[in-house]
């Protein structure tokens, strides 16, 4: 969180939290501690002690008492540096991930800063291995930023990698963003999948209608939803978004598929439709509206891999109702510049062909 905190005053805000985490993320409720150790000098016996009075593990303690599951962002994989120049893990893995297990670690994100030239396809494996040898679940997050393809490799070695450069509170890097996870998403399922970075609603830099659509898209494209606004200070607005269980079911759903963008017309292509299938011959479908003004968006069964016969109930997930019974060959929607709208449509009858 960025200075100097007792393991009490980060409890009380976790505990105060801790309601809202479990219904934004009810299936996974992570917590995440960006941590670093007190100086140069790696010693165990103190990492951690700068930011929490008692230590890493004490703190993580915590957050399994509230039922929620600890998450360590170790910033550099190698024992030279970490990205803020502190002493890293490389030809170190074995024992770091020993000790990360020891604090009770659930989630462990593993940048790629100062990485002496190696290749992460070989760097990545060797804490893969340490942290499977400790015979604690401990869910690996790769971040090398997208540069080397980890969509092509990563799925061998971690259970998601990031696929771009980090995002920042603006509607041009969340769009940007978006587009580019997009690419990858033949290679996301269940196990191992595509991360475009955290969450940024609530942060300021973004409308109500544009923090809503951030949240739609990454729901759709499975990513990782990691809160990464102050849950202490949010708005009624937010708290709306970020725990909107609908939206939320859609990111969680068993068949692990990742949505993606089907069909886009208009100036520069602003009027998308995006979809995936879900469970239960079920299809999530977003009408996204990228230009300013408001427009009429329509998605046709054709794109979305529907007979055009077929009827299809359609569930609004803002809205939190049914918006037509029996929809047949397509459906459209006014979306205000900016927005988004998201469904589910349950086909009649025969299975669908999700695109």
């Amino acid at each position: 969180m960025g200075c100097i905190l007792t393991a009490v005053a980060i409890l009380y805000v976790y505990v105060f939290s801790a309601a809202v985490a479990v219904r934004v993320l009810p299936l996974h409720p992570y917590l995440n501690a960006e941590q670093k150790p007190l100086s140069n000098v790696f010693d165990t016996s103190k990492y951690g002690i700068l930011q929490l009075s008692n230590g890493l593990a004490y703190s993580s303690d915590g957050y399994h008492e509230m039922q929620m599951i600890a998450g360590l962002n170790f910033f550099g994989i190698q024992r030279a540096f970490t990205c803020q120049v502190r002493p890293g893990s490389l030809f170190h893995e074995s024992g770091d991930a020993k000790l990360f297990a020891s604090w009770g670690v659930d989630y462990l994100k593993y940048d790629n800063c100062f990485n002496l030239g190696i290749e992460p396809e070989k760097r990545y494996p060797p804490m893969r291995d340490a942290l499977n040898a400790t015979g604690r679940t401990i869910f690996y997050s790769l971040c090398e930023w997208g540069v080397n393809d980890p969509a092509l490799w990563a799925g061998k070695v971690g259970n998601s990698w990031r696929t771009t450069e980090d995002i920042n509170d603006s509607w041009a890097s969340m769009t940007t963003i978006a587009d580019l996870n997009d690419k990858w998403a033949a290679f996301a399922g269940p196990g191992g999948w595509n991360d475009p970075d955290m969450l940024e609603v609530g942060n300021g830099g973004m409308t109500y209608q544009e923090y809503r659509a951030h949240f739609s898209i990454w729901a759709l494209m499975k990513a990782p939803l990691l809160i990464g606004c102050d849950v202490r200070n949010m708005t009624k607005e937010t708290l709306e978004i970020l725990s909107n269980e609908e939206v939320i079911s859609v990111n969680q759903d068993p068949l692990g598929v990742q949505g993606r963008k089907v069909y886009a017309y208009g100036s520069d292509d602003c009027y998308q439709v995006w979809a995936g299938p879900l469970s239960g011959r079920r299809l999530a479908v977003i009408l996204w509206n990228r230009c300013s003004k408001t427009a009429s968006i329509t998605a046709k069964w054709s794109v979305l891999g529907l007979e055009s016969s077929i009827s299809v109930s359609i569930r609004d997930l803002w809205k939190h109702k049914i918006v037509s019974e029996n929809a047949v060959v397509s459906f459209s929607a006014r979306v205000d510049g900016h927005a988004c709208e998201m469904y589910i449509f349950t086909p009649s009858s025969e299975t669908h062909r999700a695109s």
